[in-house]
């Protein structure tokens, strides 16, 4: 059973690469990791292909409801 605090994953499907053609594919579903110094500045952090976590800017992404099922 979770805990209350803890927050369910978060993920965000890749809607463009342009420029990150190297790091990001079109149509997958990145982890989010919370950054609120990233967000205020219009960008997202998630980890890509490199399986590290960066900074890309919010229009690249879509946010993705992901719930539980039984």
């Amino acid at each position: 059973m979770r805990s209350p605090q803890t927050k369910p994953p978060r993920f965000a499907v890749c809607v463009r690469n342009a420029g990150y053609n190297a790091c990001l594919e079109v149509r997958k579903l990145y982890p989010v990791v919370e950054d609120l110094d990233a967000q205020s500045n219009g960008l997202i952090r998630v980890i890509d292909e490199s399986g590290e976590d960066y900074v890309y800017p919010n229009g690249l992404f879509g946010l993705e409801k992901v719930t539980r099922t039984k």
